[in-house]
């Protein structure tokens, strides 16, 4: 029996203004999840697939007065509060499915299997994999018919701004990033002043080489990294191929590891001088930075922090969210049920 929610939307009445960011998601309920997971949001607008522009987007906003400036009816939009007071799950559960819904992007593996169900099966069983899209067999590209996507989103600690900053420290709560844990310990290896060349496919924030292995090993098209510690940039490549490298100083490189319990113990360690910048769920006074990292790790919607003064800076999204949400005939869409399962076991 899957954890239940009740949510509350205002149909065809639009929040105007006060946004403060942009995604994209299938259905009202699931961005009103979106809303209750981000460190800021207290209210979205979500458009409809009825509506004649901008299908598919959950608008997150938030103002001073935690209410919107206006109500407007608006045709094909829905808009609702955040859940936060109701102290949720930061995991929650999402076992709707989609039909004739696409969730573009995000695929790192495919496979062909007999029908929608089996596909969800493999996507909850495989820890790495957020979602999926199945391709059923009424699909007008014969070639593709029974063709199971499973897409990857992040849910682990990524501070979108890093930058050097005198009199701050910086840190991460001291709980595991990971759902999934190993007998094997990892054993890994870094190259200093050494840039494995080319084969860039994506680049994100780090604050060391460590954390930036991490990310690596988290993702699962990642084949090998590059991390600049001048300005804290990871590159997380893909060339199952072959692997350049060469020599640059200030550069770090290495190689993501499998199917063991990654370390984690960059996360343990602050950051003296370095400003997790934005994203902040809340400040308040602390007597030093110790105590501010205990306050992250306490809160659950807390990955990261900042300290200075007394301020402590934090961000969190776990429901996964799809780049991009679109009609398509004849396919189906849906989220991992692993959250659901550890709901059930919770209350067995």
């Amino acid at each position: 029996m899957h954890q239940m929610t009740i949510y509350l939307h205002c149909e065809n009445v639009d929040f105007p203004g006060s946004d403060i960011a942009n995604l994209y998601s299938p259905s009202a309920q699931h961005c009103q999840e979106l809303c209750t997971q981000h460190p800021s949001c207290l209210f979205f607008s979500f458009n409809r697939p009825d509506k004649s522009l901008g299908t598919f987007q959950c608008f997150l906003k938030s103002s001073s007065s935690g209410h919107p400036r206006s109500q407007v009816l608006l045709l094909g939009v829905t808009s609702g509060y955040s859940l936060k007071p109701c102290n949720l799950d930061s995991k929650p559960c999402f076992p709707q499915i989609f039909e004739n819904l696409d969730f573009h992007g995000g695929d790192y593996r495919t496979f062909f299997t007999v029908n929608f169900e089996e596909c969800q099966r493999v996507c909850t069983e495989d820890p790495v994999c957020q979602y999926f899209t199945f391709v059923t067999g009424n699909f007008t590209t014969l070639d593709i018919r029974y063709k199971c996507h499973l897409k990857f989103s992040w849910n682990v600690p990524r501070p979108s701004v890093i930058v050097l900053k005198a009199g701050v420290l910086s840190g991460f709560s001291k709980k595991s990033q990971l759902s999934q844990q190993f007998d094997t310990v990892c054993q890994s290896q870094l190259f200093s002043d050494t840039d494995f060349r080319g084969s860039d496919f994506m680049e994100l924030k780090a604050v060391s080489p460590e954390h930036c292995q991490f990310l690596c090993s988290v993702h699962p098209q990642c084949t090998y990294f590059s991390f600049s510690g001048l300005d804290f940039r990871c590159f997380l490549k893909n060339n199952p191929n072959s692997m350049v490298a060469k020599t640059k100083t200030g550069v770090t490189s290495g190689i993501p590891t499998h199917l063991c319990q990654i370390d984690e113990s960059w996360a343990k360690l602050t950051y003296k001088g370095v400003d997790f910048s934005g994203s902040d769920i809340s400040s308040e006074v602390v007597n030093c930075a110790e105590h501010c990292q205990e306050k992250c790790t306490e809160n659950p919607n807390c990955q990261f922090f900042t300290y200075h003064n007394g301020i402590r800076k934090c961000r969190v999204i776990t429901m996964p969210a799809p780049s991009k949400v679109k009609k398509l005939a004849n396919v189906v869409s849906g989220f991992t049920l692993r959250n659901c399962r550890r709901a059930e076991k919770s209350q067995d």
